[in-house]
């Protein structure tokens, strides 16, 4: 018999790797307040899976063992995917401010001072 715990654990894993999957940018805050829900439920449960164990709770521990290593990947995709989000938002601004002003970033120290600036 498995401790309700553990399987709490097992589903809470599997619902964070199903999560991170091919999220849309516009659900993305709804999925990030989803992700800190079953991250906090499994926190709460982290106390009560304790020893001893028996033969059927060590088999379901090395399957959350794998579990675990898949939601870690999923989550270092997850963040990534938003990290490269924002690099290109930040690209594109700074792509506008440069169209709207042309001569915003140039140094006036040089020999061939623009006056027109």
């Amino acid at each position: 018999m498995i401790r309700a715990a553990l399987a709490m654990w097992r589903e809470r894993s599997r619902q964070l790797i199903e999560l991170t999957k091919n999220v849309d940018e516009e659900e993305r805050e709804k999925v990030i307040e989803q992700i800190e829900q079953l991250l906090d439920d499994r926190d709460k449960l982290q106390a009560h899976i304790v020893q001893p164990f028996t033969a059927e709770e060590e088999e379901a521990g090395q399957e959350i063992v794998r579990l675990e290593k898949e939601v870690q990947a999923s989550l270092a995709r997850f963040m990534k995917e938003i990290r490269v989000n924002i690099m290109e938002a930040q690209a594109k601004k700074e792509n506008m401010s440069s169209y709207v002003n042309p001569y915003g970033n140039i140094n006036p120290d040089g020999a061939y001072y623009d006056t027109k600036q």
